[in-house]
C-alpha cells in the first residue's frame, strides 16, 4: 500500500494498537470508459479497515468516478472490486442494493437530508430498509446522534438545524448499520471554517473510537494533509507516493 509523506498524523502505530488485520477495499486493475473516453486506466488501491485516506487530483481526474464504483453506484468495465470481503461482480442487483445499503455509508457535500422526517428519522431510514425493528433503528439513531452532540435536536427537522448539524446529522445516518467504509464526495466543501474543522475531527475520532474506514474524495488541502494516506489522482491514474506533482487540491469538483 502506499505511503503518505505528511507528519501531523502517525496513523501506522494506531492502526496497529487498534488490531486492524484486513482490507476494507481491494481493488484490481479497474477501468472505466464512458463511450470513447476513458476515464479510469488500470486502478489498483487497497485500503485497509480503519484508515482514513483522502482521494485528490484535478477535474477530470476520475475521482467522483472511482468513488461511485468503490459506492457500486457504478460498475467498473473490468478489473474487479472487493468491498468486506464480498467481490460485488458476484452479486445480483436485488444483492447489491442489499449489500450497499448494509456494507456502505455515503455522506456528501450537501447533506440529502428529507426535509419532511426529523434528524432523528433521517436517521433511522437506512436501518428500517435494512429490515431492522422500529426499536432497534431508533436505539442506534439515538446513539449516533448522542454521540454526535446531537441529542437535543433529534426532533427537529432539517429546516431547523445549521448547516454543520446538518452534516452531522448525514454522518450519523451513513453509520446507522454499521458500514464496512464511508465514501464521502468533498464532504465539509458547503461548510465554514469553524464547522468544517468540526467535521474533520469527527471523521477522526469516529475513525478512533469505532475503527470507522472513511474514503474522501477532497479538494480540502488541511483534510488532505491530515489524513492516514493521501491517493493522487491524474488522467484517470493513481500517481506513485514519491511522484513530484503537487497535489492540485484548491479549486474545481470532478
Amino acid at each position: 500500500m502506499q505511503e503518505n509523506n505528511n507528519t501531523s498524523r502517525q496513523p501506522s502505530p494506531s492502526l496497529k494498537e487498534r488490531g486492524v488485520g484486513g482490507e476494507s477495499i481491494i481493488l484490481r486493475n479497474i477501468h472505466k470508459s464512458f463511450g470513447s473516453l476513458e476515464v479510469l486506466k488500470g486502478i489498483d488501491l487497497d485500503i485497509a479497515q480503519g484508515e482514513v485516506v483522502s482521494i485528490v487530483g484535478p477535474s477530470g481526474a476520475g475521482k467522483t468516478t472511482l468513488l461511485q464504483i468503490i459506492g457500486t453506484l457504478d460498475s467498473a468495465d473490468s478489473g474487479s472490486v472487493v468491498i468486506d470481503g464480498t467481490d460485488i461482480s458476484t452479486l445480483g442487483q436485488k444483492a447489491l442494493a442489499r449489500f450497499r445499503n448494509q456494507h456502505i455509508g455515503f455522506v456528501f457535500q450537501f447533506h440529502q437530508l428529507l426535509p419532511e422526517f426529523t434528524a432523528l428519522e433521517n436517521v433511522m431510514i437506512p436501518a428500517l430498509i435494512a429490515g431492522r425493528s422500529q426499536g432497534e433503528a431508533r436505539k442506534r439513531a439515538q446513539e449516533l446522534l448522542a454521540f454526535m452532540g446531537l441529542s437535543d435536536r433529534a426532533t427537529h427537522k432539517p429546516a431547523e438545524l445549521s448547516g454543520g448539524e446538518k452534516q452531522r446529522v448525514a454522518v450519523a445516518r451513513a453509520l446507522v448499520n454499521k458500514p464496512a467504509v464511508v465514501l464521502a464526495d468533498e464532504p465539509s466543501g458547503s461548510l465554514d471554517s469553524a464547522n468544517k474543522a468540526e467535521l474533520h475531527a469527527l471523521f477522526f475520532r469516529l475513525r478512533d473510537e469505532m475503527g470507522q474506514t472513511f474514503v474522501i474524495v477532497t479538494h480540502d488541502e488541511e483534510l488532505a494533509k491530515t489524513t492516514d494516506r493521501t491517493i493522487q489522482m491524474k488522467d484517470g491514474k493513481t500517481l506513485p507516493p514519491d511522484d513530484p506533482t503537487p497535489l492540485p487540491l484548491p479549486g474545481g469538483g470532478e
